[in-house]
Order: C-alpha cells, then structure tokens, then sequence
C-alpha cells in the first residue's frame, strides 16, 4: 500500500492526514518538506490525523519523531489523533504516547494545540 497525505489549515493548526502505509522515509520527503516550509513560516502548531493510516513501522516512528523535534524546536508543537489499535500499542510500547499528545479525535487534539 502505497503512502499519501492530505493537507489542510485550520486557523493557525497545520492538519495532515495520513493514509496508507509509512516503512521507509523516502516515502514521506514530500510531507517533511511541507511541515518544514510550513514551520519557516512560523506555522509550528502540527496535527497529524492518522485514521487513514494502515500501518508505521520504526521508519515511519521516526519520521513521526523528525516532525515533532523540529516542531518543538521551533516552539510549536505536534498532536496525533484518530489512532488505531495496532499504532496505540505502537506507540504505548516504544512509549512515544508519553512524548507526543494522543486524543481520540481531532477536536481534543485542537484544544490541546490552541492552548
């Protein structure tokens, strides 16, 4: 399965959707070029919305990790939401749940970046 993603802004929140699967980094040089572009501008409030998303594995934990430090290094921030099953214990087992914001649903996640 292939990887793509959506891009969306609500106000100041720069949305991505992710779909597909996300194994090797190659994959995801366009989205890394976009955030990047995105946080140059001072557009560092980052929510990745992985409902679509089939499957990640540690190539794609560390794309997810490549986004988040360059969010934070540039004061922003980066929520995940609409996680499924499979990717929740993903992220429980390497503890990455207890770095990144996880919620439910994209409104909680909103909250959380607007604050």
């Amino acid at each position: 399965m292939i990887f793509k993603y959506k891009f969306c802004k609500q106000n100041d929140i720069n949305l991505f959707q992710l779909n597909g699967e996300l194994i090797d980094k190659n994959q995801a040089k366009e989205l890394l070029a976009e955030i990047e572009a995105s946080i140059a501008k001072g557009e560092n409030k980052i929510l990745l919305n992985l409902q679509e998303l089939k499957y990640i594995n540690s190539d794609g934990l560390n794309v997810l990790i490549n986004i988040l430090t360059k969010a934070r290094k540039s004061a922003g921030e980066v929520a995940i939401c609409c996680v499924n099953k499979k990717i929740s214990e993903l992220l429980i087992i390497t503890k990455l749940d207890s770095i990144f914001y996880v919620s439910k649903d994209e409104e909680n996640a909103i909250e959380m970046l607007n604050k």
